[in-house]
């Protein structure tokens, strides 16, 4: 069960985070991978990991915020393996801050990776899988808890995550007659180098006081880890999930079940 055998995914943020972890499931599920990064070191790396280890992967140069680097990135990707049957927005930048400390900056910076990025993403991906023979793929995007309720200082980022949602049941909808799914997972926190390195940037000396108390957050008493992100992402993309779409999945030791 739960297999990807034949497919071609893209993961967009492919090179760090939950990314990364989703990127090497898919591939250990036996998906021939696409890494997309605009860090090509990183993305790079990911792929030779990948490849070390047996499975398939290449980088393309993807700036998700970039209508001519979308539309180059896929075109690589459909030229070289023929089709693509899943792609993962995964890409996104976080911000930590009420109304009153969002800049207009920050707002154009954080909305164009969170939300244009998975709608000009999402475009290129339905083009081309409409397309194909036979048509179809799946689509998995990901939101947030803060998608679904209220986190203190979240503003910007909770409104780019509640969009993410709202593109994931309109693509839903829209797209079913074309054999194309698409659902969202909603991750309370987890623990990846952005905890870490916020953590040092702000808590110096305080970071480990500090994470316990981000983890103590999830009533489940701990953060996430991007491998259990990447294992609900495996069944979204699956077969067995062949009946599930227009969806959000809260995947967060259970903060909204308070």
């Amino acid at each position: 069960m739960f297999r990807l055998d034949g497919k071609i995914a893209l993961v967009t943020g492919g090179g760090s985070g939950i990314g990364r972890a989703v990127a090497q499931t898919y591939a250990r599920q036996g998906a021939a991978l696409w890494i997309g990064d605009v860090d090509q070191d990183a993305g790079k790396a990911v792929a030779d990991g990948i490849n070390q280890a047996g499975d398939k992967a290449r980088f393309v140069d993807l700036d998700v915020t970039n209508a001519e680097s979308v539309e180059r990135a896929f075109g690589e990707i459909t030229t070289s393996a023929g089709r693509l049957d899943v792609l993962v927005n995964n890409a996104g930048v976080s911000h930590i801050g009420t109304v009153l400390e969002v800049e207009e900056a920050d707002w154009d910076r954080v909305m164009a990776v969170n939300a244009k990025g998975v709608y000009l993403c999402s475009r290129a991906a339905v083009a081309r899988m409409k397309a194909q023979h036979p048509p179809g793929g799946v689509i998995v995007n990901m939101a947030s808890i803060a998608s679904l309720i209220a986190v203190p200082e979240r503003f910007l980022y909770s409104a780019t995550k509640g969009a993410v949602i709202q593109m994931t049941r309109c693509l839903a909808l829209d797209q079913v007659k074309d054999n194309i799914r698409c659902n969202c997972i909603c991750p309370a926190r987890v623990h990846t180098p952005f905890v870490d390195d916020y953590l040092k940037k702000n808590y110096p000396g305080r970071e480990q006081e500090m994470f316990d108390q981000l983890a103590a957050y999830q009533p489940i008493g701990r953060m996430g880890e991007p491998e259990e992100v990447a294992a609900l992402a495996v069944y979204l993309a699956s077969d067995e999930a062949a009946f599930v779409t227009g969806a959000a999945y809260p995947i967060d030791g259970g903060v909204t079940a308070q």
